[in-house]
């Protein structure tokens, strides 16, 4: 077996990496992508991969909105050792295409097209519904492997879709995320809010390849100690580190900060009062030691009146417009040269200093951001 074959399996039975996406956190995703533009989705082929088409229910929200959005195509794939792909459902033992000696060892591909009748068919079992879109979802047989994502007939559909969207592994998010960005769609994935810090992350989100979505989903449901997945939501595994990476647009990105002076924060806001109070002695805003620039520790703590450069928290991205402020690099990885610029630290260059520190003590992860000359 292909060693990427192995990682995936291990990644897929892991516990902690296994998570189905619930049906309303990816309605409210995809429906402001369709609300900012209602074009979007039309004439394109959406792919699924890395998916459970009987469970899943980002197939269930594309067949049922197939006309509303005016796709083309919706293909759905699944990995052969995950727990809903383990599970022989009617729809799969009804089709011709069924083969038992399969079952457990291949991928399997669903596809939807419109078909004129006015009714969707999500293929599964207990999941049919009439929504008066003209598209019926079925399954289309399976893969000649066990559904890796990185496989040459999965980076095929790949090739035929126009839009990626999925949960994948949260352990293989830096080589989906690859894998994406090398086929040249457009995409909305879930991952953690830590892979910000990736080597491989970072630098599409400064040079705006990538950007957050507009919610954070808390809630996944996990398969039970049998492999059962209950899609009504009782074993279901809370997180509040999770986010969307996609390059679709939508209008919450392109939404100015609300920003106030350093005077007007320092009076009003009583948390940041106590922040650098008791961190840091006094009552203003610090400089790094190693960088001639300031910290600010919450979002909205970003003063209106400072020009230069400040390093800023993750959870800034929420609210990043572009055309507020610029990337300028992270305390880690692809630092800018007005970044390079203002650095004063003891390492040879800035390059090479992962680090922000304020009175010796090295702060959390830190974004450093600009705000644009208007």
């Amino acid at each position: 077996m292909a060693k990427s074959n192995v990682s995936l399996r291990v990644a897929r039975n892991a516990k902690n990496d296994e998570f189905y996406t619930r049906y309303e956190d990816i309605a409210r995703e995809i429906d402001a992508y369709y609300e900012y533009d209602h074009d979007v989705f039309r004439d394109k082929t959406v792919l699924c991969p890395c998916d459970d088409p009987e469970w899943s229910n980002f197939t269930r929200y594309f067949a049922t909105n197939f006309q509303r959005l005016g796709l083309k195509k919706l293909i759905s794939t699944s990995y052969a050792y995950s727990a809903g792909s383990r599970r022989l459902t009617l729809c799969e033992k009804d089709s011709p295409y069924y083969d038992a000696d399969k079952h457990a060892t291949h991928g399997k591909v669903f596809t939807l097209t419109g078909n004129g009748d006015g009714n969707t068919t999500t293929g599964t079992d207990d999941t049919t519904t009439r929504s008066g879109s003209t598209a019926t979802i079925e399954f289309s047989g399976y893969l000649e492997g066990d559904g890796d994502f990185r496989s040459d007939e999965v980076t095929a559909l790949r090739d035929e879709a126009d839009i990626i969207i999925t949960n994948p592994p949260f352990s293989l998010f830096r080589d989906f995320l690859r894998w994406v960005t090398d086929g040249n769609k457009q995409f909305a994935i879930i991952g953690n809010m830590n892979a910000i810090t990736y080597k491989e992350v970072f630098p599409l989100i400064r040079n705006g390849k990538v950007w957050l979505g507009t919610t954070k989903p808390h809630d996944f449901v996990i398969p039970n100690d049998n492999g059962l997945i209950d899609m009504n939501g009782n074993d279901v595994r809370k997180f509040g580190n999770i986010c969307w990476y996609t390059d679709i647009d939508h209008g919450q990105r392109h939404k100015p900060l609300q920003l106030m002076t350093m005077e007007q924060n320092l009076e009003s806001n009583k948390r940041l009062r106590r922040r650098f109070e008791r961190d840091y002695g006094k009552i203003e805003y610090p400089h790094y030691d190693n960088y001639d620039a300031i910290e600010i520790p919450f979002t909205e703590c970003i003063p209106s009146d400072y020009d230069g450069i400040m390093g800023v928290p993750l959870t800034f991205l929420d609210k990043h417009c572009p055309e507020q402020f610029t990337i300028e690099g992270s305390q880690r990885w692809d630092k800018s040269d007005a970044v390079r610029s203002v650095y004063c630290g003891s390492k040879e260059t800035a390059d090479k200093d992962l680090k922000t520190t304020i009175h010796g003590r090295e702060t959390y992860d830190r974004i450093f951001i600009r705000k644009r000359r208007l």
